[in-house]
């Protein structure tokens, strides 16, 4: 096979496996750059070990996945991937929040904030959000499209109820631009910026943000971690207990003791 087969071949095998677009995005690329370079898979790793660990992970896994599922080899390199430090996830107040969705005019762009806030949906679940995933008799949201193809199930809460009634069009996609298109990834994020400049918050706040601050507030208010890993759709619970760092009910009781 020449390149081009090879490439074509690799879209084949991510679209069997139900990869998401981006992933087939980043994965093509790498390929594409690595068979462009001539190099070996050993040289063409170490020219990343000065990046980000994320795109260091994402090189390796897209070669071993060329590797393993479009020459059917065994991918030999080893390299060890160093270890993520612990990053704590950047938290809103329920104030802050409330004064972002507040502080927008546009019901849409309410709604935004709202799913990604009482609905602690990715990015990418509410561009894809449709009506007929709405259960409005026995509040629940339904997620199809998401992260790793899982479906899950989470609540529809009574403020995004609220919003939600407000709107007259209640077929097909939620959220369309106004030229009928789903919404791209970059109209969310600047949703999301400008309410928090609105709110003036000075905090670095992007649509995780929200996500983040659903998952610390229902910790803070008693819900049981392995609920809200179900919420959030993580597969391990390791993922979800980096919640427990930025929860801060033990450290108010704890500030009390002294």
């Amino acid at each position: 096979m020449d390149q081009e087969q090879h490439l074509t071949k690799l879209t084949e095998e991510l679209k069997l496996r139900r990869h998401s677009d981006d992933t087939g995005k980043l994965y093509h690329s790498v390929v594409k750059h690595f068979l462009e370079s001539g190099k070996t898979t050993r040289d063409f790793l170490l020219q990343y070990s000065n990046k980000s660990n994320s795109t260091m992970r994402t090189t390796y896994f897209a070669l071993r996945f060329y590797y393993q599922h479009v020459l059917h080899e065994h991918f030999d390199e080893q390299l060890p991937l160093a270890k993520k430090s612990l990053k704590l996830p950047i938290v809103l107040s329920k104030e802050e929040v409330h004064s972002m969705i507040d502080g927008m005019n546009n019901l849409k762009h309410r709604l935004v904030l709202s799913f990604l806030y009482y609905a602690g949906m990715r990015l990418n679940e509410v561009r894809n959000i449709r009506w007929e995933d709405l259960d409005f008799d026995r509040s629940l949201i339904h997620l199809k499209i998401t992260k790793g193809g899982k479906e899950r199930v989470v609540f529809l809460h009574e403020k995004l109820k609220e919003l939600l009634n407000l709107h007259a069009n209640r077929d097909g996609l939620i959220f369309l631009s106004q030229r009928n298109k789903k919404y791209h990834p970059r109209t969310i994020e600047l949703i999301v910026k400008t309410a928090a400049e609105r709110a003036d918050i000075k905090k670095k706040v992007t649509p995780h943000t929200l996500r983040h601050s659903f998952a610390t507030h229902l910790l803070e208010a008693g819900a049981d971690i392995r609920y809200i890993q179900h919420l959030l759709g993580h597969k391990d619970l390791k993922t979800t207990q980096i919640y427990t760092h930025v929860a801060q009910k033990d450290v108010i009781k704890l500030a009390g003791l002294i």
